[in-house]
């Protein structure tokens, strides 16, 4: 039989070996001591798992109630900044200690260079005056 190595298979192969040894104690009375201590053993490790079993699912119902926490507080923590920009008003240095940042006004546009003479788009600049029909293509015909 193959070595089990995960303790669902550890403890099958108890309870087989157990029930084998109780169904042949007759047979071999020098091993009851032993067969006793993993009687022991086998009860004690069947507690554990039931155990386990029932931390896994108190776990995963802490997890549960946690991401509702969390939930709940990441919005009366948007509440509560926003009544701090409220109380001090959104400019205030003072919102800072609170880990909110103040408003310091939008960041300036970069001037966009001035366009030279006879830019299209410009006063003065050379192009079709409004009225005046658009040349079509040109012909290649002679």
């Amino acid at each position: 039989m193959a070595k089990q190595n995960t303790y669902t298979g550890m403890i099958g192969d108890w309870q087989r070996l157990l029930a084998t040894l109780e169904a042949h104690s007759a047979e071999i009375p020098q091993l009851e001591p032993f067969r006793t201590k993993l009687g022991a053993m086998l009860n004690e490790a069947v507690d554990v798992t039931k155990q386990q079993a029932d931390l896994k699912a108190s776990k995963q119902a802490m997890s549960k109630q946690l991401r509702k926490l969390t939930t709940q507080g990441q919005r009366l923590a948007t509440v509560v900044r926003s009544a701090l920009k409220e109380h001090y008003g959104i400019e205030e240095e003072k919102l800072t200690a609170f880990g909110v940042q103040p408003f310091r006004g939008r960041a300036k546009k970069a001037a966009s260079p001035a366009p030279g003479p006879g830019a299209p788009g410009t006063p003065g600049a050379p192009g079709p005056t409004p009225g005046t029909p658009h040349p079509g293509p040109q012909s290649t015909t002679p």
